[in-house]
């Protein structure tokens, strides 16, 4: 007999569950993925939409002058025009308040998306999480192809493009909360930090692709750049409803329903739950009605159940889901949530500002920016895993986050200073800072949440998960749509002050950090996470 191949024997030795929780981790990463992938076209098309007009005018200027002394004739010269629409800028960013144009369609975006975050948490802990993802996937993907069509039937009108980033912001807030209750559900605390961190680099990954696709199409027909991401979002939403496993416990009641036996005394109904999940009951033929976690604790070969003998417990219903201000009574939600408004406010700013900032400091065209700014998102995946780690190894969220926090302004004063000295230097500091910012941005949304979301104080009730989320990501949200917008308006005094803004956001999210801090570092339980805490929920 031959033998098993190693990798056969490696697969085989996983279980059901195992495989399942692969899927989901996989799956769910590609889901936001896409996401993000859907958002960063605006930052590399940005320096598509108004182009450095002057240089060519100094070209017209030029072939002027040239063609009027070589002519030596009394006629002016015939001189092809440099300077159209198609060549320049977009109308309406060819003005010289551009910046505050461009700034007030990433402020539209993200503000559409902070106030939706609040209700989109609420809304998806009472709906199921499947159908809600994929509605929400497939819209954006409309109106990401929608922006890009404004390029292909030629449209200028501002109000256009702002309703497009309005709808899309509402819209993908669908995202967040959904994936992180979903993750949450399969994986517990046991090495949470480093799961998240490794789950969480789906940020990174997304805006990577977002850019090296926009990039691709942006100086030839940049409404490529936006109808390919849209597109694929909404594939990903397709995909999303055919094989999203929104909680352990569904297929638990799918495998109950399909090992039933045929003759067997009892029959299965059932009675689908909040969020869609099923639960299990089992009809006698006294019609009885019995919750299957209790079925086996009764005879199956009798056809009635004793009345007296056997006391059964059956419970009524899920526990209800949290409210608001249950959710911000939960003990660090507000601390991290204000930390998350600025850490958010700095990484936000860097999402959709950094390719433009590169093109104008280091002369680059838009595509090679673009991929330049990818780096940026590279040091985030290094950072967001290293938080995890850390944070798991020390049981200290909160000490993790400020130690990068305080790191990272000195960075970002660094980066703005070492820009202008070549290509080598850009590159080391934009992957340090990378790290530094989009660390504590990261652990906060992932594994902090899911930590606050399963908090003690709740008692066992896991349904505040969503809610949670919704909250931190819905109040950093906040910064993220503020950063954008004020970078717009600071950048006309020069990039410096943009840095200086940068610099104080971060040091006022560690500031908020340090009771938190504090409370850590003198607590008297920083032991390691316990066995009962290392159970999965």
């Amino acid at each position: 007999m031959a033998i098993v191949p190693p990798g056969i024997r490696l697969l085989v030795s996983f279980d059901r569950d195992q495989w399942y929780r692969a899927l989901t981790f996989i799956l769910t990463f590609l889901l936001y993925t896409s996401f993000h992938l859907s958002r960063k076209p605006i930052s590399i098309v940005k320096s598509e939409l108004h182009k450095n007009c002057s240089s060519v005018n100094e070209l017209a200027t030029i072939a002027s002058s040239s063609s009027s002394s070589g002519s030596g004739s009394g006629q002016p010269p015939s001189v092809p025009s440099l300077h159209t629409d198609m060549d320049c800028s977009w109308k309406p960013f060819d003005k010289r308040n551009y910046k505050q144009l461009l700034g007030a369609m990433d402020y539209s975006f993200l503000c559409a998306y902070a106030v939706g975050m609040y209700l989109s948490g609420i809304i998806g802990e009472r709906l199921p999480i499947r159908l809600y993802l994929t509605v929400g996937m497939l819209t954006s993907g409309l109106f990401t192809c929608l922006f890009g069509l404004g390029y292909v039937y030629n449209i200028h009108n501002l109000g256009f493009y702002i309703f497009v980033q309005v709808a899309n912001g509402l819209v993908q807030t669908t995202g967040w909360p959904s994936v992180v209750t979903c993750i949450s559900n399969w994986f517990g605390k046991g090495r949470r930090g480093l799961v998240m961190g490794l789950w969480n680099s789906h940020t990174s990954v997304g805006n990577i692709l977002g850019s090296l696709i926009a990039g691709y199409w942006v100086s030839s027909n940049w409404g490529m750049s936006f109808i390919v991401p849209g597109i694929i979002i909404a594939v990903m939403g397709v995909v999303c409803f055919f094989f999203l496993i929104e909680h352990p416990n569904d297929l638990k009641s799918m495998y109950a329903q399909s090992s039933s036996p045929g003759k067997s005394q009892v029959q299965t109904k059932s009675w689908t739950g909040e969020n869609g999940h099923t639960e299990m009951y089992m009809q006698y033929k006294d019609n009885r009605t019995q919750s299957y976690d209790t079925e086996l604790l009764l005879p199956r070969d009798s056809v009635c159940v004793p009345a007296q003998p056997v006391v059964v417990v059956k419970r009524e219903s899920e526990p209800s889901a949290i409210s608001f201000m249950g959710a911000l009574r939960i003990p660090g939600v507000i601390e991290f949530s204000l930390c998350l408004l600025f850490a958010k406010l700095v990484s936000y700013t860097f999402l959709f500002w950094l390719p433009l900032y590169i093109t104008k400091a280091a002369h680059l065209d838009a595509k090679k920016a673009g991929d330049l700014s990818t780096l940026f998102d590279v040091g985030g995946i290094v950072g967001g895993i290293l938080a995890g780690v850390i944070s798991d190894k020390l049981a200290k969220r909160a000490t993790t986050c400020a130690v990068m926090l305080l790191l990272a302004a000195p960075t970002l004063y660094g980066f703005s200073m070492i820009s202008e000295f070549g290509l080598g230097p850009t590159i080391g500091m934009l992957l340090v800072c990378g790290c530094l910012v989009n660390g504590p941005y990261s652990l906060i949304t992932t594994a902090v949440s899911a930590d606050l979301g399963t908090h003690k104080s709740l008692k066992g009730n896991a349904r505040a998960l969503s809610t949670v989320t919704a909250i931190i990501d819905g109040t950093g949200s906040v910064g993220a749509a503020l950063g954008p917008l004020l970078a717009g308006l600071l950048s006309a005094g020069g990039w410096d002050r943009v840095f200086y803004m940068l610099m104080t956001a971060d040091f006022l999210a560690l500031l908020l950090l340090l009771r938190l801090v504090t409370k850590e570092l003198t607590s008297t339980k920083s032991r390691p996470i316990s066995a009962v805490e290392l159970k999965e929920h």
